[in-house]
Order: structure tokens, then C-alpha cells, then sequence
């Protein structure tokens, strides 16, 4: 449960927590810190009693408003500390979809070089990249509305970072497949130049991973660019 009274004491202990270890006093000694480990430890055996992914991220988008005032906090102090909540807590706006919601830890984590927990097996910028990439392109299969603001941003984030080749491709894919998608819904004056930056994202994704995927997708754009230049060109010519 929360209230204005805890969320307000999460808040504060987070900062507090955050300046004692900056300080060189361990983490763990803030109450309110173990009061999130030991939120986060009960939510943890929860999630693992359910099978379904779908009803995971239910349950964990059901989970995140207890974490809100400590993450909060630990933005407000912007210290760096390593906090294993905190990085728990931006993996599941991920896989909630909340995409916009991810964007201020993401940026804190990568801007501070915080270090995913051991069960992830990823560096922070490579899960970011990757799981918001398959996000993406899951949510345009499925003629779902993306976040394509917040996946720019993604790419701005992650743009100097090191990575493998192939997660760097899926993140140009899933740029490419979200711009695509949305040349219906563009004013006709700025289809041809969607069009063309989703080409190119789809391009540069083949040359970082030949098997990305993207080969048929690519050679659609370039005849649907063909033809709407054609169509442009011949428009121009009946007004002249």
C-alpha cells in the first residue's frame, strides 16, 4: 500500500541512502533501502509463481507504483550509487511497454555507468537498446501505436556506447519498422521523407547484421519511394 507519509519517507531515504554511500557507508544500512530489497525480494517470488508473460507484466505494471518515491528519490539526489531496485525497476517499465516511463532511469543508469544485477548477463545500454528494440517491432506487428519519440531518444542514449553488432542492428530495425508504419498517418508533404528515414535505419541495420531480417522490408520502401516520386513527378507535370 501506499501513502503520502511513505512515500514521502521512500523518498527521503533514497537520498539519504544515496549521499551515505557516496560517503563510503554501505548502502544497506538505510531502513528505507531494505524496506525496497525487501518489496522487491516478495514481488520477485511473485512473479515467478506465473507463467504467462502476459500476466507478468500485469502483475509488474500492478508492482511499480510501490517503487515510485524511491526512484524518485534517487533521481533527485543524482549520486550514481549502484542500486539494484532502482535497475530492477527500469527493466519493468520496459516490460510493461511504458516506454516514456523507462526513459529518466535509463538516461540516470547510463549517464552514471550503473551495472545491471547478475541475472541479466547484459551490459545496462545493451539491454536498454535490445529490449526496447523487440518491444518496438513486437508492438508493429501487431499494428500496435510505438512510442517512436521515446525510441529516438533511445538511440541518442545509447549512440556512443559499445555493444554487439547485432543489438545495434535490431535497434536501427525496430527505428525502421516504427517510421514505416507511420508514413499512413503522416501529412502527404512528409510521407516521402518518413519513407526514406526509415530506409535508411533498415539499410544501416543489414550492414551491421546481414541476417537482421530487413532485406524484403527494404526493397517494399524502395519501390513504394519509387512510386510515390513517380506519382509526385506526374502530378507536377498535369499542373504545369
Amino acid at each position: 500500500m501506499t501513502s503520502p507519509a511513505r512515500n514521502h519517507f521512500l523518498r527521503v531515504s533514497a537520498q539519504r541512502a544515496a549521499a551515505a554511500a557516496e560517503a563510503d557507508n554501505p548502502l544497506h544500512h538505510a531502513s528505507g533501502h531494505e524496506l525496497m530489497l525487501a518489496q522487491l525480494a516478495e514481488h520477485k517470488r511473485q512473479l515467478k509463481q506465473i507463467q504467462s508473460i502476459e500476466r507478468k507484466a500485469d502483475a509488474k505494471r500492478a508492482m511499480l507504483p510501490a517503487y515510485a518515491a524511491w526512484v524518485q528519490g534517487v533521481l533527485d539526489a543524482d549520486t550514481g550509487v549502484q542500486d539494484e531496485v532502482f535497475m530492477h525497476v527500469m527493466v519493468w517499465h520496459i516490460d510493461v511497454g511504458d516506454f516514456a516511463g523507462a526513459l529518466p532511469l535509463a538516461s540516470y543508469a547510463i549517464r552514471h555507468g550503473l551495472v545491471m544485477p547478475d541475472q541479466y548477463q547484459r551490459t545496462t545500454a545493451c539491454l536498454i537498446a535490445e529490449e526496447y528494440s523487440a518491444m518496438t517491432i513486437k508492438a508493429v506487428e501487431a499494428r500496435q501505436p510505438v512510442d517512436v519519440d521515446a525510441l529516438g531518444e533511445v538511440g541518442m542514449l545509447v549512440h556512443d556506447q559499445d555493444m554487439p553488432d547485432e543489438v545495434r542492428a535490431k535497434l536501427h530495425k525496430a527505428v525502421g519498422y516504427a517510421h514505416a508504419a507511420l508514413v499512413d498517418t503522416t501529412p502527404a508533404e512528409r510521407q516521402q521523407e518518413r519513407r526514406e528515414f526509415a530506409l535508411r535505419n533498415l539499410r544501416r541495420a543489414l550492414e551491421l547484421h546481414d541476417k537482421v531480417g530487413v532485406k524484403k522490408d527494404i526493397e517494399r520502401l524502395e519501390r513504394e519511394i519509387k512510386n510515390a516520386a513517380a506519382a509526385g513527378a506526374k502530378e507536377g507535370d498535369g499542373r504545369s
